[in-house]
């Protein structure tokens, strides 16, 4: 009984060992988990600093005595858009947009297509299609790549302003098997709305337009994210089809930038590139937020 009040006592008056005091064990929880915090986000935004405060530097050679630039200039910006002789940036900034606009556009149609097809219809061989599309979609699409640029040179689509085409159409192509993602939101939308369209008299075209279409908008902008990404990041099957500077994307003018007989020249206006690469992508992300928590607030009171 004296042990037992003494320990009560004890409690109460705050005197418990620190390691057995649940306050001060998740205020040591919550200062740890903060400086793990702080340090991950000054190892994530290190590079990123970096790079933005490089493609400001006077120094244009790649190596320097310091970390970080000791003299600033705008001449970077300036020569990357003005200087076309060597490598013309604008005219690569310009062919990536459009092949990714338009892809962007037409994966977004071909993933709503298929997803609704998947998901609303009911028809001989679509369970085998969902499994061929699965099987596929395990590979990796770099296998494809030799052929695709075969197929691609029969056509005539690898010279000249053709290759944009066939960029277009090769990101765009087998955008339509990764449909799985739409196609399980889909799933989620009760179809007693289907139902009670085609009784009011809609058809397909319809239902497919005026009420999964308005539903599905989180994932329209989740999809038009990753249809623009796919071809203004790409490296690969830019590299194998594009040949000449007239057709490079900006994927492939910064990798030419790093090349040995242009990186001393070259390398500020590597950092300034790839700033300027970065922006739409800013710019993407900050717009479809937007519409994104919209679109969500929308489904929820829908």
């Amino acid at each position: 009984m004296n042990n037992t009040s003494v320990s009560q006592r004890s409690a109460q008056n705050g005197s418990l060992p620190f390691w057995k005091n649940q306050h001060t064990r998740r205020v040591i929880g919550d200062v740890v988990s903060h400086i793990f915090l702080a340090i991950m986000a000054v190892i994530w935004l290190l590079p990123i600093v970096w790079v933005v405060l490089e493609s400001f530097n006077k120094n244009t050679a790649p190596y320097q005595e310091t970390f970080f630039p000791r003299e600033y200039t705008l001449d970077n910006y300036i020569q990357l858009f003005t200087e076309r002789d060597v490598m013309n940036f604008p005219r690569m900034f310009m062919n990536t947009l459009i092949v990714a606009i338009f892809v962007c556009l037409i994966s977004l149609f071909f993933v709503l297509a298929v997803a609704f097809c998947m998901s609303r219809l009911r028809f001989r061989g679509r369970r085998t299609f969902m499994n061929i599309a699965l099987i596929l979609g395990m590979f990796p699409s770099i296998m494809a790549v030799i052929a695709i640029y075969f197929i691609l040179k029969a056509f005539g689509l690898t010279s000249g302003a053709l290759v944009l085409v066939a960029l277009i159409v090769v990101y765009s192509a087998g955008s339509g098997a990764g449909f799985y993602v739409m196609k399980g939101y889909m799933d989620t939308i009760p179809k007693s709305l289907d139902e009670a369209a085609y009784l009011d008299g809609c058809t397909t075209w319809q239902v497919f337009t005026m009420i999964i279409i308005p539903i599905c908008k989180p994932m329209i902008v989740y999809q038009a994210i990753v249809g623009f990404l796919a071809p203004w990041l790409d490296f690969v099957m830019a590299k194998v089809i594009a040949r000449t500077q007239d057709n490079f994307t900006v994927a492939l003018g910064l990798w030419q930038m790093l090349q040995k007989e242009y990186i001393n020249q070259w390398y500020a206006r590597f950092a300034a590139g790839a700033v300027c690469v970065s922006i739409p992508i800013a710019i993407l992300f900050i717009i479809m937020q937007r519409y994104y928590e919209e679109s969500m607030s929308g489904s929820v009171k829908g």
